[in-house]
């Protein structure tokens, strides 16, 4: 988006995520290790991690879901860039029920209620049941989502996004456990850590931020400095150093 019509969007993120180019570079490497072939990335965004995952497995083809078109947009042309254009498919589909697995590879980062309708907390067993079923035998299945660091106060919750509590979240042990109840072992256990978390939820508000500056007067300017303001105070009263992400490397028992 241009000046005129708001700030741009996301577009000092490499990840849309807590995720440093260190951690992505292990993730990677650890997943291209099985060779894969094929590779399924739920509520993919622009699919950064996948293209990552296909440029260092020649012949591997991967598939990406979403919804949001400007962000598919940007993962196809991350794509043509980067000469990969002919080995992957950013499709604008729900991945509620979707078909497209099996896959040697699925990619479900902070994407867990893009699998199901349920509301949190019922929402992470039931992305996992849904990931056993679009997961090959073999396969590994990549899953990020949060976790308490520590119970929340009722006035971290009460300063986070509306209707937070304390049962949304499980702690990183109760996650592990849903996910070994869903018939899988988690073999690598990655929690972001605080610096990976300020690095995300600044780069996501500083495009608004620096448009914010320079525009003060355009009439989009005030309902945007209300939201940017309500995002940062919830980042910094409420759930900074109390909401934890981990990345879970799973594989299925056979």
């Amino acid at each position: 988006m241009t000046a005129p019509d708001g700030p741009p969007r996301l577009t000092r993120l490499t990840f849309h995520g807590p995720l440093s180019e260190s951690r992505a570079d292990r993730l990677v490497a650890r997943l291209a290790a099985g060779a894969p072939a094929t590779v399924l990335d739920i509520g993919c965004g622009w699919g950064e991690l996948m293209l990552r995952l296909l440029a260092a497995v020649p012949g591997a083809r991967g598939i990406g879901l979403d919804l949001n078109e400007e962000d598919l947009a940007r993962g196809r042309r991350n794509a043509e860039l980067r000469g990969l254009a002919d080995r992957v498919d950013f499709l604008a589909e729900s991945a509620t029920g979707t078909g497209r697995g099996p896959a040697d590879v699925v990619l479900c980062l902070g994407a867990a209620q893009a699998l199901s309708s349920l509301e949190p907390p019922g929402h992470i067993p039931a992305a996992f049941e849904a990931l056993r079923g679009l997961v090959a035998p073999g396969g590994r299945v990549l899953f990020g989502d949060g976790f308490w660091e520590r119970p929340p106060t009722e006035g971290e919750l009460a300063a986070m996004w509306p209707g937070a509590h304390a049962g949304e979240f499980t702690d990183l042990a109760g996650l592990v456990d849903l996910a070994h109840e869903a018939g899988f072992r988690a073999a690598w256990i990655d929690p972001a850590t605080l610096e990976e978390w300020d690095e995300f939820e600044s780069g996501y508000r500083a495009d608004v931020e620096e448009w914010l500056a320079a525009h003060g007067d355009h009439p989009l300017a005030a309902q945007t400095r209300e939201r940017a303001d309500g995002h940062r105070a919830r980042w910094l009263r409420g759930y900074r150093g109390v909401l934890g992400l981990a990345y879970l490397t799973l594989v299925p028992v056979g």
